[in-house]
């Protein structure tokens, strides 16, 4: 019996997650459960303070049902955003509102103690600055790499030296009794993607690719991410890539993905543009700044330079012929395309379109949805994190403790419903 409660409350938590305001009458119809039962989870949830009452539903003859939604005061969660020069930390409350945020300069190569003592601090300030908005009820951790997500540490990635099975859950767990999970940036950029982007949300297959210090994708499959083996489902970095020929890739190999689109790649083609002076905006960048990050290069393309415009379209010539090969192999209703590539969407969409649809057959692209995250993507990571949170302590394995937590129990006695 605790097993159907406690899988009867995660669905109605889920469903209205995924549909704020929902009337309690559409709740009964989409969580399959009788209308007795779902009126008794949704006592036992108002009760835990997690989900309340927002007016009423259109009335159909008799008495007009109950709107309900996420309280937005009922806790909220950390999110973690690690990237290779980049970190991250914000507060998100249970309606997936940001409360506050920070971030500052890091570098993922000096190792994951001198990173974790810079979350530490930074989760700490916000902590304690959103001590008003409820308990701090989880946390979520992206990483810019594979994880374990069973064991809540990276696994091996050439970008992270030193990273590899670093207990990265654990240590936060330690430093705040809630519960945490770890997972891959490109997992948490195509979670937020389906919560945030209504043709995703109503999309069953999703093929998410991110472009960022390391190229990686994720697959969203009947609403849930697909991890593979050992997490390591969407590690497209270091496939091999012919047309590429003989660049060498941070792994040691040449002719990977990520020597051509990965961050680093586009800024040292940037680089190199300018150095020879093919491109006079990125010169000139070059010469008052002092380097070439991506955002520069479409920048310079914005402003009509031609080496710029080149450089962005034949990059994502070559993106779009590899992701078509996995479109080939996942078939998804979808594909979005995030990171730095997303910014520079004018100049990369239609070249990028033109190679998925070359190399396919028409019936594999003839309803295939291809665009651009509809995400800022200096948010969107700490926004991914906390959804896998929120979502996790949803899950019915553990809304359990959500609703002590919640509810501010200190002697952790079960509900008696």
């Amino acid at each position: 019996m605790a097993g159907e409660r406690q899988a009867g409350l995660s669905a109605v938590l889920d469903a209205i997650r995924r549909d704020d305001g929902v009337t309690q009458t559409t709740l009964t119809e989409r969580v399959g459960l009788g209308r007795s039962v779902v009126a008794e989870r949704v006592t036992q949830l108002q009760e835990a303070g997690l989900i309340l009452s927002a007016g009423h539903g259109p009335s159909t003859g008799g008495r007009a049902p109950r709107r309900l939604s996420l309280n937005p005061d009922a806790g909220f969660v950390l999110g973690v955003d690690i990237e290779a020069t980049e970190l991250v930390v914000g507060a998100v409350n249970m309606a997936g509102n940001v409360l506050s945020t920070r971030r500052e300069p890091i570098d993922v190569h000096r190792g994951p103690e001198e990173v974790m003592s810079r979350i530490f601090a930074l989760a700490d300030e916000i902590v304690a600055e959103n001590a008003a908005a409820g308990n701090l009820l989880g946390a979520g951790v992206g990483i810019p790499g594979p994880v374990d997500f069973e064991a809540g540490a990276p696994l091996e990635e050439p970008l992270l030296p030193g990273w590899a099975g670093y207990p990265v859950r654990d240590a936060l767990s330690r430093r705040w009794p809630v519960p945490v999970w770890v997972d891959g940036r490109a997992n948490l950029l195509a979670l937020v993607e389906v919560v945030a982007n209504p043709r995703a949300a109503r999309t069953r297959n999703l093929l998410y690719f991110g472009g960022g210090s390391s190229t990686a994708a994720a697959m969203i499959v009947e609403g849930r991410t697909y991890r593979g083996a050992h997490g390591l489902a969407g590690s497209v970095g270091h496939i091999a890539v012919p047309e590429v020929g003989m660049v060498s890739c941070v792994c040691g190999r040449a002719g990977c993905l990520d020597a051509v689109a990965s961050r680093w790649a586009i800024a040292r083609d940037g680089l190199l543009l300018a150095q020879t002076g093919r491109s006079p905006a990125l010169a000139d960048t070059l010469a008052r700044v002092g380097a070439v990050e991506p955002y520069d290069i479409t920048l310079a393309a914005e402003r009509g330079d031609v080496a710029a415009r080149e450089l962005l379209e034949r990059t994502a010539g070559v993106l779009g012929r590899t992701l078509a090969n996995l479109v080939s192999f996942f078939a998804p209703d979808m594909l979005v395309v995030g990171g730095g590539m997303a910014r520079a969407r004018d100049y990369v969409l239609e070249p990028l379109r033109a190679a998925i649809h070359e190399r396919l057959p028409a019936a594999a692209t003839a309803d295939l949805i291809i665009e651009f995250s509809v995400l800022d993507d200096l948010v969107s990571g700490v926004l991914g994190a906390t959804q896998l949170a929120i979502g996790e302590l949803f899950d019915e394995a553990n809304v359990g403790r959500l609703l002590l937590s919640a509810a501010g129990r200190a002697d952790g006695t079960p509900p008696t419903r």
